[in-house]
Order: structure tokens, then sequence, then C-alpha cells
């Protein structure tokens, strides 16, 4: 309904205090609240990066270790099975909250690029500040890309049951070839005092750690030679069905912890 010039203007109810001065509300326009808006999110957001990222990286250090940490520890068998065994659990329970309270696939994008941030300073700080190896030498992986496929198949199919039986098996199928173009330069031959090795392998024997990685090259040794050396392949395919079953047990845990219930009972 039109108002003349004669109307009184409408202004925001004003609180009093105990001494009887009016308070004026913090959020009176539309471009104060967006104002508050955004500055929610510039603090948020932050602290959601560095809590995802800080509890990747714990999970991480706990469960990969060392396998994630040299570039000549990240064999052909047990780095591309173990990696996405484990990374798949925080973006299987993160994703389905976000799917299910928000409607927003970005659980996974979420979690590994929060990953990727934390581990980037974690490795500059304490390994490459601190310990004084080459920051190439102990560089972070990446896994963004994967993060990405498992919400797209997610977004696509609506469905976690496909979004496990596609997207979790690529996401362990991927992990090696997404890294390869860092990890190429690292696998260069070498002479070293008529030994042919890689420029992972010298570099780790001039900078001696705590254990050897003497097991790595071990396991290089088994019967899956007989498969014509298709060493990483082989460890692929079988990381995408681990990745499969991994996806769906934590998806009916992150399915149970976004469930609201009533407290009945304080004690």
């Amino acid at each position: 309904m039109a108002t003349s010039a004669d109307d009184p203007v409408l202004t925001p109810p004003r609180s009093t205090t105990s001494d009887d001065r009016p308070v004026r509300s913090a959020v009176s326009s539309r471009e104060e609240q967006l104002e508050a808006y955004r500055n929610i999110d510039m603090v948020s957001v932050p602290v959601i990066v560095l809590l995802f990222g800080g509890i990747t990286v714990f999970l991480s250090a706990v469960t990969v270790g060392d396998w994630d940490y040299w570039m000549d520890w990240r064999d052909r068998r047990w780095w591309p099975l173990v990696i996405p065994a484990v990374y798949i659990i925080f973006p299987a329970v993160v994703g389905t909250f976000t799917w299910k309270k928000l409607r927003l696939p970005i659980g996974g994008t979420a979690t590994m690029i929060s990953f990727v941030i934390g581990a980037w300073l974690s490795r500059y700080f304490n390994f490459h500040q601190f310990a004084g190896f080459p920051m190439g030498f102990v560089s972070p992986s990446t896994f963004i890309a994967l993060g990405m496929i498992l919400d797209a198949t997610l977004v696509v199919s609506r469905s976690y049951f496909f979004t496990g039986l596609v997207g979790a098996f690529i996401f362990g199928f991927i992990p090696y070839a997404v890294n390869w173009p860092v990890f190429a330069l690292w696998h260069e031959p070498v002479s070293y005092h008529d030994t042919m090795v890689t420029v992972a392998d010298l570099t780790g024997y001039q900078y001696i750690r705590t254990a050897i990685p003497e097991y790595v090259r071990i396991i290089e040794e088994s019967t899956l030679r007989t498969f014509g050396e298709a060493v990483t392949p082989l460890t692929a395919v079988f990381a995408g069905f681990v990745c499969i079953l991994n996806y769906y047990v934590w998806v009916a845990v992150g399915s149970y912890l976004s469930e609201s219930h009533w407290m009945k009972k304080v004690i």
C-alpha cells in the first residue's frame, strides 16, 4: 500500500536498558545483515578449513605415516593401496552430512582441499624449516581431484550406492596416476657408484632418517612380478574395491551421526 509524504516513517523497534536508554539493534538494515553474513563467513570458513585439515593430517599421521612423508617411500604397492583406503574415511563422513543436511555435494572436495593446505603447512614448517629436508623431497601428494570425483558422482547419481560403486572405485583407482606428474621427476634413473638408482633413492641416501626405507625395496620382490611387473595397475584395482567397501561403511557412520536425537535426560 502506498504512503503519502505526511505518513510517519516506520523505524525498527528499540529496546531499553535498565536506565531507560534506547539500545539500537546491531542489524537493522539489509546492508548490515549482508555485512554480518560476510563477517561470519570470513571467520567460519578459515576455521572450518583448519579444522578439516588438522583432522585429516592427524588421521594421515596415525594411519599412513611415513608412506606419504618421503618421496622414496611412496612405492608402487602399499602407497596406492593404503592412501585411498584411509583418506576416503573423512570425505565419506563429511560428504554424508553436507548432502543430507545442506544438500551440498562438497564434502569430498572440502576435506581434500583442507588436507592439502594442512599438509603443505606441516611439511614446510616441520620438515623443511625445522628438519632441513628439501621441500620437493617431502612435498605432500595431491588428492583434490579424488574428492571432486566423489562429489561429482554424488551430485549426478544422487545415490550413495552408485557413488560408492563408481566414485569410490575411481577414488581408489587413480591416486598414483593423479600424482604421477609429481613423482615422475623423482623416478629418473641415475648412476651412483656403478649402481642404478632413482633420484628419490639417491636423495634418501643423503638424508638419513631414523628408519631406512629398505622394506619398500623388499616388497618390490614378490609374486606379483609374475603378472608382467604390472604392480601398480593391480594394486589400483584392488584399492578401488577396498574403497567401495570403506565408503559404504563410513557413509553408514556418517548417516548415523547426522541424525537428530532428543536427549531424554541429562544424567
